[in-house]
């Protein structure tokens, strides 16, 4: 069997020195002393000391808070491509907003900012946000969405699997005035367990979405918005710390396997033979490596090919959030891209402790015409 993801989360010798602490603080929420530390260092040692951030129980809860305190207030939508996670349109709604759906593009995989465009121009002031979405932790350009934020459309960036990500040396995301959402699921390149990151280069937001995770509450304890309970534990805090030691190494391991599969790729001809891959920016930290079958093809014949010789894939984005019973009613864009590329994109297996040789047969596997 080789596994389509195989989460590696540090071993407890690495993390046993933080949980320590934990026993001599007695401290195991709130924001404490751990979280403090982990957010400081992430902003000290991957934003160069540029905005803040604040740790979150997981990536939807962040989204959920960003969302409800950005929108606008009075307005109905929030625009997203369809081509995204289900926890997207999700935090949305329970936002009260509906999900608006867009085309991404052919290249990137990502919004189409044309088609965002031509959509505030059609619904004005009923959408409440806009919440682009980097695609499997791509370097999406953000210079549009920094300009449609300050014009008074805030934007929340659904950064999921982008963190560690960079374009010259600059994290992604670092400076955006809006807010980015990064995701620690066990399952992502950085991943602790669960848990997550809410990023902004506005401290002052940051600082209200921290009021917001915490019920609502200041110092006397009164609610002054509507807030919830999206604190992160110091034990995550603690795993994620020891992450940090060792994200680096991480990071080069992750990208010497996608290199080693373009490699393979290219051996065997495979983009002269109708087959895809995604346009990157920077400095990727691979989850997985996606790739589009050739145009007739099913991606579903692909992954039962692979699955035969026990080889798991998965199909992500497919179906795409349009299509999904919850959100099948909801208003959409013309989606021809997203239609093409859901229907040819395969996510083939990618985890750290993988051998070029399971790469090299995943491969063999994907084109074998026997």
């Amino acid at each position: 069997m080789i596994p389509f993801l195989k989460p590696n989360i540090v071993k407890k010798e690495l993390f046993l020195k933080y949980l320590e602490q934990i026993e001599e603080s007695r401290i195991y929420s709130n924001y404490g002393p751990l979280n403090t530390l982990f957010e400081n260092r992430i902003i000290s040692e991957f934003f160069n000391g540029v905005g803040s951030a604040l740790t979150v129980a997981n990536a939807t809860v962040g989204l959920m808070t960003a969302i409800s305190l950005l929108k606008r207030k009075g307005a109905k939508y929030a625009v997203m491509p369809s081509f995204t996670f289900a926890a997207t349109p999700l935090a949305a709604m329970w936002c009260g907003l509906e999900p608006y759906f867009i085309d991404i593009k052919e290249d990137n995989w990502s919004a189409d900012e044309s088609r965002i465009n031509d959509t505030i121009k059609k619904l004005g002031d009923k959408v409440a946000i806009v919440i682009p979405y980097a695609t499997f932790g791509n370097n999406i350009n953000l210079s549009y969405y920094t300009k449609l934020h300050e014009s008074g459309v805030p934007v929340v960036v659904d950064a999921a699997a982008s963190f560690g990500s960079s374009v010259d040396g600059v994290h992604f995301g670092a400076g955006f005035p809006g807010c980015v959402i990064y995701s620690f699921h066990a399952t992502k390149s950085f991943g602790i367990g669960e848990g997550g990151l809410v990023y902004s280069g506005n401290d002052s937001l940051t600082s209200r979405i921290r009021i917001a995770g915490n019920f609502g509450f200041i110092e006397t304890r009164e609610s002054i918005v509507q807030g919830l309970n999206s604190k992160m534990c110091e034990m995550l805090a603690a795993v994620g710390l020891a992450t940090l030691d060792v994200y680096l190494q991480k990071i080069g391991i992750r990208e010497n396997l996608y290199n080693y599969y373009v490699d393979i790729i290219h051996k065997n001809d495979m983009l002269n033979n109708g087959w895809r891959v995604q346009k990157l920016e920077g400095r990727v930290v691979h989850q997985f490596m996606p790739i589009l079958c050739p145009e007739g093809k099913s991606n579903n014949e692909y992954v039962n090919k692979l699955g035969r010789k026990n080889i798991q894939a998965r199909t992500y984005f497919n179906p795409t959030c349009h299509k999904h019973t919850v959100f099948e009613n909801f208003s959409h864009d013309a989606l021809e891209v997203t239609e093409r590329v859901a229907e040819r994109v395969i996510s083939l297996p990618l985890w750290e402790e993988m051998h070029n040789e399971e790469i090299s047969e995943v491969v063999h596997e994907l084109i074998n015409k026997t």
